[in-house]
């Protein structure tokens, strides 16, 4: 745990921030190669992606923004008078930050062919491994976090449970609502496919993986 005048420490404060920033950057990159894998995009972005190909009244990253301000109101009902609304605001700012590099990031690899379902599905996997890791290193930035892993952790805080279990559960939820909406306005599932499930799983694993490795390498330091 960060002791409070570390946290207090200007430069600290930068590092920390700048770690935080390079764990968002990872993370929209690993929901890009999810997106570009074509099996399916990871849980937290499926909704907003698949709302994206039914509508264009805003861009994937937009739709992403408003699944984030919905997921901001969440953490305020949830946590009630104990809500820290400095980090809400910064939260806020990151959450449109991450929307535009969500964008960026899938503009980054638009020239990347993913056709064969082999290459396909180790891009899923590709996507999987590097989202897990910057949700982890925004974790360990300790500033702030995404709305959705906020609002995750805002209910493993208020209900006693892990954390992970609570991100694999939403992570889930978040893949029925897409199949819903993909087959209702689409008719077939072209958001959210077997790397939806494969991923929802797997993310929160990896997560648990990095954390042991992390203490094991403590420990032995």
């Amino acid at each position: 745990m960060v002791k409070d005048k570390e946290k207090k420490n200007p430069k600290d404060l930068i590092q920390r921030y700048l770690l935080f920033l390079s764990g968002l950057f990872i993370a929209s990159m690993g929901v890009a190669f999810s997106t570009k894998a074509g099996l399916g995009t990871s849980p937290v972005a499926s909704v907003p992606y698949s709302v994206s190909l039914v509508s264009s009244l805003f861009t994937f990253g937009g739709w992403l923004n408003l699944l984030s301000i919905t997921q901001i109101t969440a953490q305020i009902i949830i946590l009630k008078g104990k809500c820290n609304y400095v980090e809400i605001a910064i939260q806020t700012v990151l959450a449109f930050v991450y929307g535009y590099l969500t964008n960026l990031s899938c503009y980054l690899i638009r020239e990347i062919e993913v056709n064969a379902y082999p290459m396909q599905f180790l891009f899923m996997l590709l996507g999987c491994v590097i989202l897990a890791l910057g949700i982890w290193i925004q974790f360990k930035g300790a500033v702030a976090m995404l709305p959705g892993e906020a609002m995750n952790r805002a209910i493993s805080k208020v209900t006693g449970k892990r954390y992970e279990n609570i991100k694999i559960f939403f992570d889930i939820l978040y893949i029925a609502v897409s199949a819903v909406i993909c087959l209702i306005f689409l008719g077939k599932l072209q958001g959210v496919r077997e790397g939806s499930i494969i991923a929802a799983i797997l993310v929160g694993t990896i997560i648990k993986g990095y954390n042991k490795v992390f203490d094991i390498i403590v420990k032995k330091q």
